[in-house]
């Protein structure tokens, strides 16, 4: 099918005029909805597929896929300050903003011909992932055959598409013998769901199983993590010449993280207000908001929330801004980046710990209004792509000047 015509036409009208609100304040004005239908998404394991189509409507989902394709094509920093109110508002409904959100500009990189069979029918389509390399890939004539079970497919009930990590063997990387990892992109017709997302946080995520049984992947859905570190030449610049998609690929994914998590923190801040605003202690009996060890609590998780957030703003015009003047941020500088998203949501989400313990012992029931956030926000700095010891092990070694090699940046 050609679909050529269709890749290069202009963003509709409706499109245009959605640019030129902020997304900040899209996410804003969507935020109330998102809470009321908090139980629902919990109570489905999955994001409400009405809802969904409002934030693809309203350019919050497509806000970093190319303006080819009638995308955003957003700044870093507008994407993920919209993420952070959504996740403000319901975890999990950030969380699969974040996830699916980044996948759109991936899929930018690609060559045209992958991003026609994708979005030439539809450009609203979208692919899920789990780029944790749990199954095997072996390279055939033409492509690579994939098999296996993958874990964590955030959404994948919303998306046509699957995204997947693996590693198909060894290759030589300035000198030192490294995974190859890839990531590969299939079609639904070439896997299967399994349904068995059943947890006590992020319920709403729809993180299932993906099950592929020996499928073909031919070398155009398929690209390796090694080039994205290394800022390679990649096909679909030839086509989305935009600096945003001259960015790296580890910190857009991991960004996506680190902001769905300072909002799910702050958003069990501004519960933990409202609760201690009329709350007394069991014993005493004085008001809780006129304790100076809470007030003081409140300064302290507010500061790092915060903190976290303007350095993340911070590295996002750095990222933009090198990509404007043609350049790829070095490795030492990417490392550290990576390790202060880390550390930020690290120290975030001590300070909601502090907050939880601070709270009354209602706080275990299920219905007391904190108690399904702090599940969130505790699933949420599980993801492998938060644990601050390999970042921080990583930009240590560069500080040193210890030769390291890793595409996780």
């Amino acid at each position: 099918m050609n679909t050529s015509t269709r890749a290069v036409s202009r963003p509709t009208e409706a499109a245009q005029d959605r640019r030129r609100e902020n997304l900040r304040d899209v996410a804003i004005r969507l935020a109330p909805e998102c809470s009321r239908r908090s139980d629902e998404t919990n109570q489905l394991r999955r994001f409400p597929e009405a809802l969904w189509k409002q934030f693809v409507d309203t350019g919050l989902a497509r806000a970093l896929q190319a303006s080819r394709w009638g995308g955003g094509e957003v700044e870093l920093w507008e994407f993920y300050s919209a993420l952070i109110e959504i996740a403000r508002a319901e975890g999990s409904l950030g969380w699969v903003l974040g996830v699916l959100g980044v996948h759109p500009w991936q899929t930018s990189l690609y060559p045209r011909e992958t991003q026609e069979e994708i979005w030439g029918a539809d450009p609203t389509v979208f692919n899920s992932s789990s780029y944790a390399p749990t199954g095997k890939a072996e390279r055939v004539a033409g492509g690579w055959r994939l098999s296996g079970r993958w874990s964590f497919s955030t959404g994948c009930d919303l998306c046509q598409w699957v995204n997947l990590g693996a590693i198909p063997g060894m290759i030589e990387i300035e000198g030192q013998t490294v995974p190859e990892f890839r990531s590969f992109l299939l079609p639904r017709k070439d896997y299967k769901i399994d349904d068995n997302w059943f947890v006590a946080g992020m319920a709403g995520t729809g993180s299932k199983d993906i099950v592929v049984d020996n499928a073909f992947v031919p070398e155009h859905r398929s690209q390796s993590h090694w080039d994205y570190t290394f800022g390679k030449p990649l096909p679909g610049w030839e086509i989305n010449p935009a600096p945003l998609y001259r960015v790296p690929w580890a910190l857009v994914f991991s960004s996506a993280l680190v902001a769905t998590t300072l909002g799910a923190s702050r958003g069990f801040l501004d519960a933990w207000i409202e609760v201690n605003k009329t709350r007394t202690a069991a014993f005493g009996g004085y008001r809780v908001r006129d304790d100076p060890f809470t007030q003081k609590l409140l300064a302290e998780a507010d500061h790092a929330i915060e903190s976290g957030c303007l350095l993340l703003r911070a590295n996002c015009e750095e990222l933009m801004d090198a990509a404007r003047a043609g350049r790829f941020v070095e490795r030492p500088r990417r490392a550290a980046m990576r390790y202060y998203g880390c550390r930020s949501v690290e120290l975030a989400v001590q300070a909601v710990d502090r907050l939880y313990a601070s709270s009354s012992g209602r706080i275990i029931f299920h219905n007391h209004p904190l108690q399904r956030r702090y599940q969130d926000v505790k699933a949420m700095i599980g993801h492998a792509y938060l644990n601050t010891d390999p970042p921080g092990r990583l930009f240590g070694a560069m500080a040193l000047g210890v030769s390291s090699v890793d595409f996780t940046i």
